[in-house]
């Protein structure tokens, strides 16, 4: 009895569906002046877009310089500048332009990952803390 248990369990959890990562990428366009965020539901993006609060954006994509001492980077401040909508990607365009062969990375918040109870318990993740990935480029 005890071996169909096992068997059983280890059925059950090997067939457990996994999500499909996202699939967000980068690139710099506009003559390397500008950053773009693609791969997010053209849907969600357009509902966001339309949300009252100013800079909206910055709060859930924020683009960053990445310091020479990259235990540091939790700390920098984010890069002032615009985003816009186009077609189903987020255009960032800094205030101040980019400098070449400086490198930045955008923060990008993945909100719909670590719900389930399962995900605190095989992952070791927190309540509260968001988890992000960090998607670098270079100027």
């Amino acid at each position: 009895m005890k071996k169909w248990l096992c068997f059983l369990l280890l059925f059950c959890t090997g067939c457990a569906h996994q999500p499909a990562p996202s699939a967000v990428h980068i690139g710099l366009v506009n003559n390397n002046h500008s950053v773009r965020f693609m791969g997010l539901n053209y849907t969600v993006v357009s509902d966001i877009n339309r949300d009252s609060v100013p800079d909206i954006w910055q709060g859930l994509i924020p683009v960053f310089r990445m310091p020479a001492d990259t235990d540091m980077k939790d700390y920098q401040p984010v890069q002032p500048g615009k985003y816009q909508l186009r077609d189903s990607s987020i255009v960032f365009t800094p205030d101040t332009p980019f400098k070449k062969g400086q490198v930045y990375f955008i923060r990008y918040y993945r909100f719909e990952e670590g719900q389930g109870i399962w995900d605190f318990v095989k992952n070791k993740k927190r309540l509260g803390k968001a988890q992000y990935t960090d998607l670098i480029f270079k100027q």
